[in-house]
């Protein structure tokens, strides 16, 4: 693969909508379980194929296919996760890439155009961190640091922000003054509570 980033490599973080999209998901076992929940949170599509499907994977909404991957498996697909061995997921990599379709293949970097980072979800924010793939151990680590650090209200303060984006584009202030007004105001949540 020419395309596929090197572990050093920079990466462009993105988060995709993948919101009634059709994903395609390779692999039947419990990593592919583990992929296919996220999925689903996101609203995907998800078609899983794969000799052997894992029980867990049998849901409403999810479209089975019971066999090894074939590269037309990936037509009409917005996003493909290979959750396969190695060989499989190298195949899906190949033909992903002759389709510019970006893949994130679990735990086989060389597999891999995308890496789903370490998540940390309260309401609609979303905090993701990365490792370039090269360690998924790290990443993991880093999550569950950043999940203890963030405010457990943090929502709030994604109202508060909402809420004064209006006025401050109405009043005109410019982008570099909004971060101290905002500051300012997420303080202000904090005195009022004591």
């Amino acid at each position: 693969m020419t395309n596929q980033p090197q572990i050093d490599e920079p990466l462009f973080p993105s988060f995709l909508k993948l919101r009634g999209r059709s994903v395609l998901l390779v692999g039947g076992g419990a990593v592919a379980v583990a992929k296919h929940a996220s999925l689903v949170t996101a609203g995907a599509r998800v078609t899983v194929v794969a000799p052997a499907i894992d029980e867990r994977l049998r849901q409403p909404g999810t479209t089975l296919v019971e066999r090894g991957f074939e590269p037309a498996d990936l037509d009409g697909a917005w996003f493909v996760v290979a959750a396969a061995t190695p060989e499989v997921n190298q195949r899906v990599a190949a033909a992903a890439e002759e389709r510019h379709l970006f893949v994130n293949a679990v735990d086989d970097v060389s597999a891999a155009s995308a890496y789903a980072g370490g998540v940390v979800r309260r309401g609609p924010i979303t905090v993701a961190v990365s490792t370039g793939g090269g360690a998924p151990a790290l990443a993991g680590l880093l999550r569950e640091a950043l999940d203890a650090v963030l405010p457990a209200d943090l929502e709030r303060w994604l109202t508060t922000a909402r809420a004064l984006r209006p006025e401050w584009r109405a009043g005109g202030v410019p982008m570099e003054a909004r971060r101290p007004l905002l500051l300012e105001a997420l303080n202000r949540l904090y005195q009022e509570r004591a």
